[in-house]
């Protein structure tokens, strides 16, 4: 027997994955798909909802805010529970609790109901998005990791960019409901898979004897409070809103203790010293930059479609494919190529076009349709896809495999922070922006220009024959003209920004130390 088993084992190759291993990560790459898509797919038809549970302007917002909120507060939390309780148990359980939260966003009636379901949703979804990266390091040796890690970066960047195209498609064939209810069948299938398929790690209860609350306390308020200041600070009208001094004073607040008990608890809730590896820190800063470009296209472009071009959900959700769709026949070519170049080659060149597609969109007019915002999206899939996996493998692919399930909770956390501060900045830049160039026009059509009054003359006299009050009519329709464009000069340098920040980055790539052949994770 001894024997046999020695001969067995000698034919076994060094780097052999199982079959279990590999289901197992695929039905957490599927769960952890659910989780990012969940964001945009709400956020694509947040008026709808609105008008199902007869919500105000205002509180609608909280649908995505109370979602993100807790979100963020899970996902460095993630890791700390992974090694207390295992991989298994975190992911199953996070995995079941959405899709019961999923079911009870479909039933609610209220404002009030959906801000608590969705909290509680966003909560568990941050369970599961680190588990996947962690894995994907740590079950896998280095010889897989050419087709582990093109899968774990097409789900992060394509689960948030076709969010807007499921969301049109269902509430245009069905209703806002199943905008929820199409989580439920997968998210049973994920949950009771993952229960009985995961066996990467044991639980080390342990560890629950110096668990640092006060850690876990100030966690949740300074990263809570954080992203609720980044979140409403534009809207509230930032520093002028009390509501918002008193988020800024909880998120110092919260953030002094924190790091207080980072640094000086024996067993922080959060360790920071995965930050003392240069390419995992430095990493991070490229993944918090990505995750600007990520969520802010996602958001830029829909904004555009809507407010310039009159798009629907459905419209949008189609054009917005295109980008989707380039992310994923590139993954395999990505794939490739991570065993070919050096990681900072690819990242570097995979930057530069992202730079150059968000420089075509400073290009863009009142009259750009679907085949003008064909390449810009098309570029961006390709870009983002050979961006993510570099900058996955330089953070994540040079730790021990101890330190792995922390900092994948760290670097997930980096890169929804970039979209959080990514959207706050948009945001007051297009509207400052849109102010300022809004200003600048309607002085250049003051009455004084011949050409103004010629063309309000003009118009006047047009409704004026149809009955109508033909000088009202033409200043409203100067009126609407002049922001249009105004708006557009904002996109447009909002663009432009986008484009200075890529090409820089593009050229920080230097920086990076490149990673040993064969370094960090490990199989089991």
């Amino acid at each position: 027997m001894t024997d046999t088993a020695e001969s067995t084992a000698q034919s076994v190759p060094s780097d052999h994955v199982s079959l279990r291993t590999w289901i197992a990560f695929v039905v957490m790459a599927f769960g952890m798909f659910m989780a990012i898509l969940d964001i945009q797919i709400v956020a694509s038809a947040l008026t709808d909802i609105q008008a199902g549970i007869s919500a105000s302007a205002d509180e609608i917002a909280w649908v995505q805010t109370s979602y993100l909120i807790a979100e963020v507060i899970m996902i460095p939390l993630s890791g700390i529970l992974a090694r207390i309780f295992s991989t298994r148990v975190v992911f199953a359980v996070s995995a079941a609790a959405f899709t019961a939260c999923s079911a009870l966003c479909a039933t609610a009636t209220s404002i009030d109901q959906m801000i608590v379901y969705r909290a509680l949703q966003g909560f568990m979804s941050g369970g599961m998005v680190p588990a996947v990266f962690a894995v994907a390091f740590v079950a896998f040796p280095p010889s897989k990791r050419s087709t582990v890690i093109p899968v774990v970066g097409l789900v992060a960047t394509l689960a948030p960019t076709i969010g807007p195209t499921v969301g049109g498609y269902l509430v245009d064939a069905f209703s806002w409901h199943w905008l929820f209810l199409i989580n439920v069948i997968p998210g049973i299938v994920v949950a009771i898979s993952a229960w009985f398929l995961i066996n990467f790690d044991e639980p080390d209860l342990s560890l629950l004897k110096h668990f640092d609350w006060l850690g876990l306390a100030s966690m949740a308020v300074f990263l809570g409070s954080l992203e609720y200041f980044l979140e409403e600070g534009n809207i509230e009208g930032w520093f002028q809103a009390d509501v918002i001094r008193y988020a800024f004073v909880a998120m110092i607040g919260g953030a002094v203790i924190f790091f207080y008990r980072a640094f000086t608890s024996p067993s922080p809730v959060v360790d920071l010293r995965a930050f003392g590896n240069f390419n995992f820190a430095v990493g991070s800063i490229f993944s918090f930059s990505l995750g600007i470009g990520l969520y802010g296209l996602v958001y830029l472009f829909p904004l555009y479609m809507a407010r310039i071009r009159g798009y629907d959900a459905l419209m949008i959700g189609e054009t917005m494919f295109v980008t989707g769709a380039f992310m994923m026949a590139t993954a395999p070519v990505a794939g490739i190529l991570q065993n070919k170049l050096d990681p900072r080659v690819m990242m570097g060149i995979g930057l530069a076009l992202f730079s150059l597609c968000t420089w075509q969109m400073t290009h863009i007019t009142a009259d750009w349709d679907y085949w003008e915002l064909f390449w810009p999206q098309a570029g961006r899939g390709v870009a983002l896809m050979i961006s993510m996996i570099p900058v996955s493998n330089i953070a994540l692919g040079t730790l021990p495999p101890q330190d792995v399930k922390n900092a994948s909770g760290l670097f997930n956390l980096t890169r929804n922070l970039g979209g959080a501060v990514g959207l706050a900045i948009i945001n007051t830049l297009l509207s400052r922006r849109d102010d300022f160039h809004f200003d600048r026009l309607a002085a250049s059509l003051n009455a004084a220009s011949v050409t103004t009054q010629e063309w309000v003359d003009s118009l006047s006299s047009l409704y004026s024959s149809h009955g109508l009050d033909g000088e009202k009519g033409a200043m409203s329709q100067l009126n609407q003209i002049v922001g249009q464009q105004a708006w557009l000069l904002a996109f447009i340098d909002v663009f432009v920004l986008l484009t200075v920040l890529f090409a820089f980055l593009s050229l920080c790539v230097v920086l990076v130390r490149k990673p040993k052949a064969g370094a960090g994770g490990g199989g089991h």
